[in-house]
């Protein structure tokens, strides 16, 4: 089995290798050559002009990236945006959407042409392969000028430096920082924890929960409380996806970092190297842990038995519907808290669990490598293209196209009053009641929810400030929102947990382990690991979903006898030997990194 999958490796190098030789005449071509590019006398000429002014044909953009949960040409105001800067449209290809993941990008590369505009993990020697196939540009004559970017130059060049052996600037980080590395990312909330309906939570008195698995008897009482979602659906505590699944089950990887741990391969590391790195396939592992939690809840009832089928966009409908009770995550249990449900006294809020040790990341200085924004060397016209990059990176770009907290349109959404930025009310119903509320036609139409950038990139950190006002670009941290946004719910929680929101709370009760933001990531590896690699993950993830569904205790117990017997014998030490270096490095890259 092994020999056959070193021949399809094999292969696999060889289309890859005539891609490289075919791409690399693609990195020489100079300004002259590229498209629309204009003539140094023209961009003067140009500047300060947009849409059809400076740029006279209009173009649709292929984006590949990674992160999308969105499929097909953007559309609504974000849209109208882009059209009157750039004379464009983007057209988003999703691996999360389309399936095929990795598998994807390989059969695009081999190709020839992975996008023209591309947003993916630079980490792992991804961004050298793209470099070396000849599948990306440059960027270093195209950066004169643009200055957004020039701010972040220095995580820019570190980047590129670390990531890339020839040199040049191919790639720029995301979620990039000017605040220091210990410093948590920003918001009102983490990014993990147990999101439960608090209503529910309420009308049981509060139960405390001690440990993670406390939790399950917990959500069977709310679960039998809940009635049905507001379409007449059965109501579920869990369910779950599979888009996100990589080397694991993606629910089950979500528990390890309860309790400050992340993976790297199959080495999880805690957040502050506190601790010396586990197995995933360890007898007591987070992650067999995890698989266990979520066995033992469909066991009880409590699992969506559509989870095996759904994708990520069908399972945020039924959070919008009230047919899921529980979320590791904040972003996505916040589809529920509509101004209707809130008004109802109903929402979704974060839970205590005594012993969790939630993992926060510090600001990335150096920026994340993780996912990064590149342009194709096939692209037609770069120039525009870096210049809606750098546009990215701007107060404006901050405002509209920032996956996750972004605030909209200035002057239709929000304003400055007496110094700070406030939400007009039709930006407040936009925010809290956006699949309702329609856009005027002369910023694109459609509802508002519609309408919202689907590149889910985020350029800077959560807490970056603004500089044209001086407060965070994040909306959920002014202080005009947050009194408009507080609900009975909302004082209900506050006054039960002793603090404002969610990141006081465990930071007050000590329940954080924050990673330094040291730009680390995970060098390229022989080829010969990631076909073992590869045939280990496709083991554990077809017998991580097979154990959280077996019918019993001893089925459950025997499929992770079996995955752990495959994986050993496919090579699974020598791959986590790799891993366990790699985060010795990393823990290396964050004891060095200034504070």
């Amino acid at each position: 089995m092994v020999k056959k999958h070193k021949l399809m490796g094999i292969l696999l190098c060889l289309v890859l290798a005539v891609t490289m030789i075919g791409g690399c005449v693609s990195n020489t071509r100079n300004a002259e050559n590229w498209g629309n590019t204009d003539a140094a006398g023209n961009k003067a000429k140009d500047a300060g002009k947009e849409g059809k002014a400076k740029y006279k044909e209009f173009i649709t953009v292929d984006v590949f990236d990674s992160q999308s949960n969105y499929q097909g040409i953007q559309s609504g105001w974000f849209a109208k945006i882009i059209k009157d800067k750039f004379n464009m449209e983007l057209n988003i290809i999703a691996p999360n959407v389309a399936g095929g993941g990795e598998t994807l990008l390989q059969t695009r590369s081999a190709a020839g042409n992975l996008g023209d505009l591309i947003l993916t993990s630079a980490a792992g020697g991804k961004l050298q392969d793209l470099v070396t196939a000849g599948l990306i540009i440059d960027m270093t004559e195209f950066m004169e000028g643009k200055k957004n970017l020039s701010k972040y130059q220095a995580a820019i060049e570190y980047t590129n430096k670390t990531l890339a052996k020839e040199k040049g600037i191919w790639t720029i980080p995301s979620e990039i920082s000017e605040r220091p590395a210990d410093t948590n990312l920003g918001g009102t909330v983490l990014n993990f924890g147990t999101y439960i309906r608090w209503d529910l939570y309420k009308q049981l008195g509060y139960p405390k929960m001690k440990t993670l698995e406390d939790l399950l008897p917990v959500m069977k009482e709310m679960q039998d409380i809940a009635g049905v979602s507001d379409s007449g659906k059965k109501i579920y505590a869990f369910s779950l996806f599979k888009d996100w699944d990589s080397d694991y089950l993606g629910a089950a990887n979500q528990i390890p970092y309860m309790y400050g741990y992340a993976p790297i391969g199959y080495a999880y590391a805690k957040a502050d190297d506190s601790e010396e790195p586990q197995s995933a396939l360890a007898e007591n592992s987070l992650y067999i842990r995890g698989l266990k939690f979520f066995f033992q809840a469909n066991q009880m009832g409590l699992l969506d038995p559509e989870s095996t089928t759904q994708n990520f966009d069908a399972l945020s409908k039924k959070y919008k519907d009230g047919a899921v009770l529980w979320s590791p995550w904040p972003w996505q249990s916040s589809g529920y808290n509509t101004a209707d449900h809130t008004s109802s006294g109903k929402a979704f809020n974060t839970a205590a669990v005594e012993d969790f040790q939630l993992y926060d990341w510090g600001c990335y200085t150096k920026g994340n490598p993780y996912n990064s924004i590149m342009i194709g060397s096939k692209a037609k016209d770069p120039e525009r293209l870096m210049d809606f990059i750098d546009w990215l990176y701007s107060p404006e770009g901050l405002t509209v196209a920032y996956s996750g907290s972004l605030s909209g349109i200035k002057g239709l959404m929000w304003d400055v009053e007496d110094g700070k930025p406030v939400l007009t009310d039709f930006g407040y119903k936009c925010l809290t009641n956006g699949d309702k509320t329609l856009m005027p036609e002369e910023y694109g139409g459609g509802t508002y929810l519609d309408g919202i950038e689907r590149l889910n990139f985020k350029a800077v950190s959560d807490g970056e400030i603004n500089p044209e006002t001086g407060y965070p670009y994040n909306y959920l941290m002014w202080e005009d929102y947050i009194s408009l946004t507080l609900t009975d719910m909302e004082r209900d929680w506050q006054t039960h947990m002793k603090a404002k929101n969610a990141t006081e709370y465990f930071y007050k009760n000590k329940q954080t382990v924050i990673s330094v933001g040291s730009g680390y990531a995970v060098s390229a590896e022989d080829p010969d690991i990631t076909t073992i690699r590869a045939q280990i993950r496709s083991t554990i993830v077809e017998y991580s979903w097979k154990s959280v569904f077996a019918k019993d205790e001893r089925e459950f117990s025997r499929l992770i006898q079996e995955m752990t017997d495959i994986a050993m014998g496919l090579g699974y030490e020598k791959v986590l030997n790799i891993d366990l270096q790699n985060a010795e490095q990393q823990k290396q890259a964050r004891a060095a990194i200034d504070k």
